[in-house]
């Protein structure tokens, strides 16, 4: 059919609708006609089927538009097909261009030969049908041109899309052909999965969560070896760097090896000079100490011994005066020009409260005085001739310490590796003894350890040191405590030993001072205490418990002798006493240093029970009892009854109140107001409350019961 259409068409473009005609009878032409229309039924039937098929087919792999849409289009394509017969062909007809191309495509091998062609000399023949069409076309075309067009452009557009459609067909059915897989995975509803539940799940997560965690941990694993490759190859790189400076550092460590042998050299040379000069200060200063304590104990014993015969007057002369050997009487004249001294010297300064026995007594006769000035000499130029010959590199700490200081900033890892701060006292302690020679810690003008040069040096190294975070100074740090702990404290507890006088407050206060810059301020450089500084408290104790055995002693006269205040009798036993009083002054001064039961024995237990209040007991009720009394009080030290809570006084303190409450009855029934009053305060003072509130009641001194308020 396709064939035959084209043939035919190609007739009518060829020749005019009607040059030439065919003789033929209409009646055959209409049943051609009548056949030719059936088939053309059938054909288009068919293909509609086809075509039904066709898009059914497709429509199961593709997704084509809805069935209204469809069906429109399928309408549209009838009527181009029934309106095709009524259309004027034209070979440039695009459908008749496309009708043409589809016949031969189709079926290539249906068209004639060259030799089977017919030529037609005559166009064939027109149907009524046709030359109607043709008659309105031609109509149509002279009088709405722009419709036509328009009709054609549809008729174009219609063409194009089913051309679009049979196209993207053919691709998509020979893909679905060639592919192994289909292009959609349809989920089949008939395949049964297993029940889930929640354990399930969580026991799934559970074991996603372990695989991770593994798999972090060995990329931690690897994170920390990379790190720690990235360390290796940085410190290898420095070594590599530092490498250069070998001949530097070797440099360096040989100068400083020559340095430190020729310094322990020089030291090791002087040391044994240091110890000769320093035991020669040390035997003129004992020298001198025993000299004076061993004149204070035969003045005592002879002024004892000389008061005693005075007393029993056992050895008489004929005349009935006391006979006294030449030391004796010799030792006695000395005795009294020192007190007169004294007493005009005090009188000259302003000083008229001064007690008799308060004196140390450490004057020393101009000759002493002159020998001891002129071997003191000898020994200091001796002193300065021990490093005359050696560079100061070598004698000054500041120049020690700063070679050592110049080695930890260089090369800081070999100098703590090598422990310097432990080594540094040890060079240092020689040249520290050399400068403590001429130092007298027992004067009170004495130079103070944190104005001396070596101080400050060693202070200014370990600044210099706690500056460098980065390394670990501790050893630097206790440098300082070391050299106090092996110099210094040593050279006190000298002192202590042998040529310390308790009974001189002068020296008292001068060595408290130096002890509690080292015993309070520099304790916390160590935590644990040093064996030194624990032998120089022991030191303290034992020389302050020699001095109340030998040095204190207060006899005890008949009232006969001791009422005239006059008598050679008072006066002894006044001074003796006040010289005890004097020595617990001095002990209680180490409050703080010492610990307080230990000053409670010395002080309160030996010289205020033992000796201090049987003199009081002896003499007679008065002002001069309770002046006594307010003087041992103005002693004792406030932070032993600071604790409000504190309502019973010390245990020590018993024999001494007992004492005050009676002499306070005994003051009250005389007109000694004022001393009652005192003997109060001393009470409220000692923590004595409740003794003082019933010597208020029982003596009927409701006046006075303000004192005790007011605390």
């Amino acid at each position: 059919r396709g064939r035959s259409r084209v043939w035919a068409s190609s007739r009518r473009a060829d020749g005019g609708p009607e040059s030439r005609r065919v003789d033929l009878s209409t009646d055959e032409e209409d049943g051609i006609q009548h056949s030719s229309e059936s088939k053309d039924d059938q054909t288009s039937s068919s293909d509609s089927s086809s075509s039904s098929s066709e898009s059914s087919e497709f429509s199961s792999a593709v997704k084509i538009p809805d069935a209204a849409f469809i069906q429109t289009a399928r309408r549209k394509r009838e009527l181009a097909r029934a309106q095709g017969d009524y259309i004027p062909l034209d070979v440039n007809h695009p459908a008749t261009v496309s009708a043409m191309t589809r016949s031969s495509e189709e079926d290539p091998e249906s068209e004639p030969d060259n030799h089977e062609k017919r030529i037609l000399f005559t166009p064939k023949p027109q149907t009524l049908r046709q030359r109607m069409a043709a008659e309105t076309a031609s109509r149509s075309e002279e009088t709405s041109e722009e419709s036509q067009e328009d009709e054609n452009q549809d008729i174009w557009e219609q063409q194009q899309m089913r051309k679009a459609v049979k196209i993207t067909e053919g691709r998509d059915i020979d893909l679905s052909h060639r592919s192994d897989s289909p292009a959609v995975k349809k989920f089949d509803t008939s395949i049964s999965f297993p029940p889930v539940n929640l354990e399930i799940i969580k026991k799934q997560l559970n074991t996603r969560l372990t695989l991770l965690q593994d798999t972090h941990r060995s990329h931690q694993r690897e994170y920390e070896k990379y790190v720690e490759d990235i360390k290796s190859s940085k410190s290898t790189i420095q070594n590599l760097e530092s490498s250069s400076n070998q001949a530097l550092s070797y440099k360096f460590y040989k100068s400083m090896k020559m340095y430190v042998e020729n310094l322990i050299d020089c030291l090791n040379e002087k040391i044994i000079h240091i110890q000769e000069i320093e035991s020669s200060m040390h035997a003129l200063l004992l020298k001198q100490a025993m000299t004076l304590m061993k004149r204070r104990q035969d003045e005592l014993n002879h002024e004892s011994t000389y008061l005693q015969q005075l007393s029993c007057k056992a050895e008489t002369s004929t005349n009935g005066s006391l006979t006294l050997d030449e030391n004796t009487q010799k030792v006695l004249e000395e005795v009294e020009f020192r007190r007169s001294q004294r007493r005009q010297a005090r009188t000259f300064a302003g000083n008229c409260n001064h007690q008799e026995g308060m004196s140390s007594d450490e004057e020393l006769p101009s000759a002493d005085i002159t020998d001891f000035q002129k071997n003191q000499d000898d020994i200091l130029q001796d002193h300065k001739k021990v490093f005359e010959d050696v560079n100061d590199d070598f004698c000054s700490i500041q120049s020690i310490l700063l070679k050592f200081k110049e080695w930890r900033e260089k090369f800081p890892e070999s100098y703590y590796e090598a422990f310097i701060g432990l080594c540094i006292p040890k060079l240092l302690n020689p040249v520290i003894r050399f400068q403590l020679i001429d130092w007298n810690p027992l004067k009170l003008n004495s130079i103070g350890l944190k104005q001396m040069s070596w101080f400050t040096s060693i202070e200014e190294f370990i600044d210099s040191s706690v500056e460098d975070t980065k390394k670990d100074s501790s050893s630097d740090k206790k440098i300082l405590s070391t050299v106090i702990n092996k110099t210094v404290i040593p050279r006190l507890t000298d002192f202590v030993e042998f040529i310390w006088d308790p009974l001189s407050t002068t020296q008292t206060t001068s060595l408290i001072t130096h002890c509690r810059v080292i015993l309070e301020e520099h304790s916390s450089w160590k935590n644990e205490d040093s064996k030194s500084r624990q032998d120089l408290l022991k030191s303290i104790v034992s020389r302050m418990k020699k001095a109340v055995e030998d040095d204190i002693f207060i006899p005890l006269y008949p009232k006969s002798s001791v009422e005239d205040k006059t008598s050679p009798h008072s006066k002894f036993q006044e001074r003796q006493f006040w010289s005890a009083l004097k020595l617990l002054r001095n002990t209680l001064l180490w409050n703080r240093l010492l610990p307080d039961d230990t000053l409670r024995e010395l002080g309160l237990g030996k010289l205020l029970n033992r000796y201090l209040i049987i003199a009081l007991l002896s003499a007679t009720p008065g002002p001069d009892v309770v002046k006594k009394c307010s003087q041992i009080a103005a002693c004792l030290p406030e932070n032993w009854f600071e604790n409000p809570a504190m309502k019973m006084s010390i245990p020590q303190m018993e024999n001494f109140i007992q004492f005050l409450l009676q002499s306070a009855h005994n003051l009250s029934r005389s007109e000694f107001r004022n001393e009652v009053k005192e003997i109060i305060l001393i009470l409220v003072k000692i923590k004595a409350l409740h003794q003082a509130k019933s010597l208020i009641e029982d003596d009927h001194l409701n006046d006075l019961k303000s004192l005790i308020k007011e605390v």
